[in-house]
């Protein structure tokens, strides 16, 4: 006869209980970014409604910003970093291939023997981490989950590539996950499209790239982010309502019952064009963090949601919808109770 195996049994109900972002200090203006892509700032302004973004240095690092963003995380949240049992890293640019980003940021965040990894799956990394976070503590898995976001994308971009040069940028946000007295993080819904896999890459593998260096030497050309951005706005623009609205039925709610949007900040136009599909009470307040910050990918969400909280166009238990979408194309959403936060 098989043995039969005990199963944990975790919260009922789970919450992101306090939220911590890190902005890189040096802001970059379209003029900065405009003229190695024979541009303007109206150019990129028009196209992505981004009027400056954020760009690391050498001491920033996805190490460093990761650890400042946790450390406002964990104190907003009131939970001390021996409770936090599993670390979760969204990230597709920690540039070795392992070991993982995550073991060593919860070494330096004064965590002894947590479960540490890292996710990749691009734009929409976070909305994913969130989902696993939120399932781990309701499977009794771990207690509390720290959640990272983090991009370095300055170190992947081409400065001369006119599709991605003007968007991207660097940053990280954190949130913890934990038990709550309600339900604060709804059904995610997500999933992926391989066949658009294409849309948003690295332009050749380290393979690739080892060959050409043995054939060109110095001339080689080390490998970037490539987009085709038309092909990516086209399907946002038309794919993502269904989700959006998939979503907030698995919560159980409708769009009135919404007080904000926080959808990733890939481009402006996009933002813009999700919020007149559906059809959001006047009274919602919409994201627009891009305006300022550019596109962060993975750590997009989180630094938009603490956007909206310094702002004062949310507060801490308003209703918001996360959105996220990127390369794979892989896309998340889901409904949750807005944090603490702490900037």
């Amino acid at each position: 006869m098989a043995a039969r195996f005990a199963q944990t049994t975790g919260a009922e109900h789970t919450a992101i209980l306090g939220l911590g972002v890190y902005r890189p200090a040096r802001v970059v203006t379209n003029d900065e970014v405009a003229g190695p892509i024979d541009s303007s700032d109206e150019w990129i302004r028009t196209r992505s409604g981004i009027r400056t973004r954020r760009f690391a240095d050498d001491s920033e690092t996805i190490m460093s910003m990761s650890v400042a963003a946790s450390r406002g995380a964990l104190e907003s949240a009131g939970v001390d970093a021996d409770q936090v049992d599993c670390v979760i890293v969204a990230t597709s640019t920690h540039l070795l291939l392992t070991p993982a980003a995550a073991p060593q940021i919860a070494t330096e965040l004064g965590m002894n023997g947590a479960a540490a990894f890292d996710i990749s799956a691009g734009c929409a990394g976070f909305c994913h981490a969130l989902a696993l976070a939120s399932d781990l503590v309701r499977a009794g898995t771990s207690n509390h989950v720290l959640v990272v976001g983090v991009e370095k994308l300055t170190n992947t971009i081409n400065p001369t590539d006119r599709s991605t040069a003007f968007l991207f940028a660097d940053g990280a946000g954190a949130v913890v996950v934990g038990p709550s007295d309600e339900q604060g993080i709804g059904p995610t819904v997500w999933g992926s499209d391989g066949t658009q896999h294409h849309a948003i890459r690295q332009d050749k593998d380290w393979m690739e790239f080892f060959a050409e260096i043995d054939e060109k030497g110095l001339d080689a050309v080390r490998p970037y982010m490539a987009m085709e951005g038309t092909a990516v706005f086209r399907w946002a623009a038309h794919s993502l309502e269904k989700v959006c609205r998939e979503a907030i039925d698995r919560a159980g709610l409708s769009t009135d019952d919404l007080d904000a949007m926080i959808p990733h900040q890939a481009n402006g136009r996009i933002i813009e064009i999700m919020a007149r599909v559906l059809k959001l009470p006047e009274e919602c307040a919409l994201a627009n963090d891009i305006e300022e910050t550019g596109n962060t990918s993975a750590a997009s969400i989180p630094l938009a949601m603490e956007q909206l909280l310094r702002s004062g166009q949310s507060k801490p238990g308003d209703t918001a919808l996360l959105i996220a979408f990127g390369a794979g194309l892989s896309w998340a959403a889901q409904v949750v109770a807005l944090p603490n936060w702490q900037s």
